[in-house]
């Protein structure tokens, strides 16, 4: 049976705005076009994946993994079910370590567990004489971030590796991260699209400390003199951040706040 565009978004039951990015993506048509054409009926196929789609999202699947891709620092990524969804908090800690590199110079940027590549593709984007590297220790996930690189034209080494391990001898003026800080437990885990997210990429410890402690902990040692460590983390847990740089002997320890006021990155310099 044949649809229209406005009876898909009005027959879809869940929200509108889900309704609608699913649709666009089904048709491959922008917003324009769907509010210029509501008469306009979807082919057998279109209609098929686009019921296909509202099935799996009433079912609490990711639209992002529905449609295979996300918009970050105003870029589009391909994300998989192998890599977190990028999301708009963490494009505080590019904007944060856009501020600290310099435009035209070759400095060295560490991306330590990168995911989908959002933050090393991003940066890249704009320091494009920054020498990019980039690290996972999934391959599936680093799989998705090489294409994301290539697709968008940037040149980072990415190499698989647990946090430091395969990095020895090597040495950078900025390190980023986006590590899980989740802690073991939280009853989030079990709701909305993180029940679909790879849970190592979320959990860290029972607090949720765990691998912020250990970037901390082993940062100083891949960073030149002055180098600059930021990571970004819970809403919760900034003041224990910063507790951890002290200790760890990180001068300048600073937390940044959102544009909800919430402290959401965290870093220091050695």
């Amino acid at each position: 049976m044949a649809i229209t565009i406005a009876e898909a978004l009005r027959m879809a039951g869940v929200d509108p705005a889900d309704a609608r990015v699913l649709l666009r993506a089904a048709l491959q048509a922008s917003d324009a076009q769907l509010a210029a054409h509501p008469e306009q009926a979807l082919t057998g196929v279109e209609r098929d994946r686009y019921l296909s789609w509202i099935e799996r999202r009433r079912a609490g699947e990711p639209v992002a993994y529905l449609t295979g891709e996300r918009e970050f620092y105003s870029l589009w990524f391909k994300v998989t079910p192998a890599v977190l969804i990028p999301r708009p908090e963490t494009e505080l800690l590019v904007e944060r370590a856009l501020e600290l590199l310099p435009v035209d110079a070759a400095v060295r940027v560490l991306d330590l567990a990168t995911g989908s590549g959002c933050v090393a593709v991003a940066i890249a984007q704009h320091r494009p004489r920054a020498q990019l590297t980039a690290t996972d220790i999934s391959p599936a996930a680093l799989a998705v971030a090489r294409e994301n690189a290539a697709s968008h034209g940037v040149k980072i080494e990415f190499i698989e590796s647990d946090w430091f391990a395969g990095l020895a001898g090597r040495h950078f003026e900025l390190i980023v991260a986006n590590p899980p800080y989740v802690a073991d437990g939280d009853p989030h885990l079990a709701a909305g699209d993180l029940r679909f997210e790879p849970r190592a990429a979320l959990v860290s410890g029972p607090a949720g400390l765990d691998a912020i402690e250990a970037i901390v902990e082993q940062a100083p040692r891949y960073l030149v003199p002055g180098g600059r460590l930021l990571f970004e983390h819970g809403y919760e847990q900034g003041s224990c951040s910063r507790v951890l740089l002290v200790a760890a002997g990180y001068r300048d320890p600073i937390t940044y706040r959102d544009l909800a006021g919430l402290e959401r990155v965290s870093g220091g310099k050695v």
